[in-house]
């Protein structure tokens, strides 16, 4: 069977995205990750597949798949690439599209300038919905890492993440205490980690140490995740550039009980097919 495929990045956040509108597969996590080996197959940190939608409301239906094979709720730069990927291939004309993901619908704008706006909804704080083990909410948290306590601060954009304060993202365990807080058992469905650096109310600095993936040149919904952090901190104001190592991305949320919007870029790397 010939499977075809695009290979996209948002700020080097690599993709597989696969149309299963028009053609059909039968994915399982053993293809995934034949198809996310970066030297046996095409190699992605992500599969995304397009799908018809399940729910009426919906354009489409958006899933997401780690290069571990298994799937997971969401992902901020994979659904930029996932609006161009359905406008550029004639798959829908408008340019505003609605996908239906694990966790709900996304709104998806693609602007003038090729760049997309993503209305991520409303962040969770609220512990056990994230899910996130403690008792009652609070900005920050203590959790015990390897018998020392480490500050999170706990949050989802559909997907957790435990995002980290550091003075210098340069020199941030990122491969230390990446997968221990990644696998902590505090997290029952595993989590995201970012480190954050502050340069001012409106930039900061991030790494993340994706789930199932490991450090990414760039996480959108980890940067979503990060400057919630940081306004409940209060130190961040409504709109914030955050710089990720693949490049920047706009996050704005005027706080609890609003949206919020990611704006970034969605590039088109190739087009191929592979034989499964």
């Amino acid at each position: 069977m010939i499977l075809r495929f695009t290979k996209m990045h948002g700020l080097g956040n690599d993709f597989v995205v696969v149309n299963l509108v028009t053609q059909r597969a039968r994915i399982n996590e053993d293809l995934v990750r034949q198809i996310a080996d970066r030297h046996l197959g095409i190699g992605c940190d992500q599969l995304l597949l397009v799908e018809p939608p399940q729910d009426p409301k919906a354009d489409f239906l958006y899933r997401i798949f780690n290069a571990d094979g298994n799937e997971v709720e969401q992902c901020g730069n994979g659904a930029r690439c996932f609006a161009r990927f359905v406008l550029d291939n004639k798959l829908i004309a408008k340019k505003t599209i609605v996908a239906q993901t694990a966790n709900g619908m996304l709104t998806l704008q693609i602007n003038d300038d090729d760049s997309v706006t993503v209305d991520m909804g409303e962040p969770i704080l609220e512990p056990a919905q994230i899910p996130f083990s403690a008792s009652d909410y609070s900005i920050t948290y203590d959790i015990d890492v390897e018998g020392q306590p480490v500050e999170i601060s706990a949050v989802s954009m559909g997907n957790p993440h435990a995002v980290l304060l550091v003075d210098d993202v340069d020199n941030a365990p990122v491969a230390e205490l990446g997968p221990q807080i990644e696998h902590h058992v505090s997290f029952p469905n595993r989590v995201n980690v970012g480190f954050m650096q502050v340069l001012s109310r409106d930039a900061i600095r991030l790494r993340v140490f994706e789930r199932g993936v490991g450090e990414t040149r760039a996480c959108g919904s980890g940067a979503c995740a990060a400057v919630v952090a940081g306004i409940q901190r209060n130190l961040l104001d409504s709109r914030v550039t955050v710089e990720l190592s693949g490049g920047p991305l706009i996050i704005e949320w005027a706080g609890p009980g609003k949206h919020l919007t990611m704006t970034g870029p969605a590039t088109t790397v190739f087009r191929g097919q592979i034989k499964l």
